[in-house]
């Protein structure tokens, strides 16, 4: 169940609502008679599995190659938008 509660006595009786929060009741905090915020207790997101290096990289087979070409006209493009004052050195060209 939602209890509507004012902003003055969620201000005024902050301790004992958190306390109630904290034992799982939900409020609806209202300005001037208008909802303007939910007050309700916290929920921990679910911890995602974590995938194995071997689940990894029969994911990382899946994706297709990378086209240097089309890499290369990108980075080009991008110099043309935000300047080629210093451009990027690609290391695995030398």
């Amino acid at each position: 169940m939602t209890t509507a509660i004012g902003q003055r006595e969620l201000r005024n009786d902050n301790a004992e609502i958190m306390r109630r929060v904290e034992a799982g009741e939900r409020f609806v905090v209202t300005r001037n008679g208008r909802p303007v915020a939910d007050l309700v207790p916290h929920a921990a997101e679910p911890a995602r599995p974590r995938r194995t290096l071997g689940e990894l990289q029969a994911h990382f087979r899946t994706l297709p190659p990378v086209d240097v070409d089309r890499w290369d006209a990108d980075r080009l493009a991008d110099d043309v938008v935000f300047g080629a004052d210093n451009p990027l050195e690609d290391a695995w060209r030398r």
